[in-house]
């Protein structure tokens, strides 16, 4: 199993210190983060990677303006640096097919040393009313957003990531995934959330006592209920890892390790049900576990886990995949499970329409 170098650092640690710590692992290399607002923890995620001197820092979202925002405020501090945006909407195919190829199509950005995938939305609640809520691709929404447009943006530019792996784990993807991980499990046979939970196999049930623990008012009879969707993609990223693993390590030294950010107050909250999260925080204080990061703290594991010298390939049994507080966490053995990594991958060629055998 891998190690950390900073065994002091923990949820407390902000993300400058991270980086000032392993400045060799960002200076001079170039860094592409999603998911960056002014509000979220892409943007202290960037601000971290920017103190350090990269040679090339892309910022990616959807709104144009945000990014602009978000780079101004960066170049006022770090007037030297070369801080571009990159358009793209996770959620649909087509956006991240666009912005992949314009990607490719900066010639003087030939390769890629250190890819974020940050970017997510999440809606938490006990049901929802209407039709489950699918993207323009007819792909429930999380999912499609979460897992698959990261899944299929990662794989378009991966030439470019190929082209700066030099030595083994010193080039990463970095997936950021949440404790929802523990919520649910990999919905292999029904990402359409149609069945309900009593009708699908054990091993793809969602846990209702973790969230009746939480506070919902659930049961086996119910199909789609937000909570336990947002849990899924969150398994969905740590397999991501193992499925990068699995195909890149070997062959190229591309390492790909996940994280919990931990529970920071940003914009990725504004779909969720008010009410539940209002008894959910009350539970969680009551019981001494709740714990709100600051922006700069909620991106501190995420620079541990692109930076750490020490991290390598994960041990067989998918130890140290994942990380929270900037250290090792252990990951739910579902979500480390090699079998169901590559039914994912499987699963996610299939509903972009492509193979990515390299």
């Amino acid at each position: 199993m891998t190690s950390t170098t900073h065994s002091d650092f923990d949820k407390a640690t902000e993300a400058s210190d991270v980086a000032a710590a392993f400045p060799q692992a960002i200076k001079d290399r170039t860094i592409l983060v999603t998911g960056v607002n002014r509000q979220g923890i892409g943007y202290t995620t960037a601000e971290a990677f920017a103190s350090q001197a990269p040679r090339c820092l892309i910022l990616a979202g959807r709104s144009e303006a945000k990014i602009k925002e978000c780079i101004e405020e960066l170049q006022a501090q770090y007037s030297t640096i070369d801080i571009r945006s990159l358009i793209v909407d996770l959620s649909s195919q087509k956006a991240v097919r666009a912005a992949a190829s314009e990607f490719l199509s900066w010639s003087d950005v030939p390769a890629v040393d250190l890819l974020i995938n940050n970017a997510g939305m999440m809606r938490h609640g006990e049901t929802f009313e209407g039709e489950v809520p699918v993207n323009e691709d007819g792909i429930e929404e999380m999912f499609a957003t979460n897992h698959l447009g990261h899944f299929l943006f990662a794989n378009l530019i991966v030439p470019k990531i190929i082209a700066s792996a030099k030595r083994p784990g010193s080039t990463r993807i970095i997936n950021l995934s949440s404790s929802g991980t523990y919520v649910s499990l990999f919905r292999a046979s029904d990402i359409a959330w149609e069945k309900p939970a009593s009708q699908l196999p054990e091993n793809e049930r969602p846990s209702f006592g973790m969230m009746r623990q939480a506070g919902m008012e659930v049961n086996e009879n119910m199909s789609y209920i937000p909570t336990a969707a947002y849990g899924h993609t969150k398994t969905c990223n740590i397999l991501f890892s193992v499925g990068l693993n699995e195909r890149f390590f070997s062959e190229y030294g591309i390492l790909s390790l996940a994280l919990n950010p931990g529970e920071v107050k940003t914009e990725l909250g504004r779909n969720t049900d008010s009410a539940w999260l209002d008894r959910m925080i009350k539970r969680r204080e009551a019981a001494g576990i709740h714990f709100w990061k600051t922006q700069r703290q909620g991106a501190s594991t995420t620079l541990v886990a692109a930076c750490d010298p020490k991290l390598g390939l994960p041990g067989s049994d998918g130890s140290g995949v994942l990380l929270s507080d900037c250290q090792i966490w252990r990951a739910p053995p579902y979500a480390v499970d090699k079998s169901a990594a590559e039914k994912l991958w499987k699963l996610s060629e299939e509903l972009v329409g492509q193979e990515f055998a390299m």
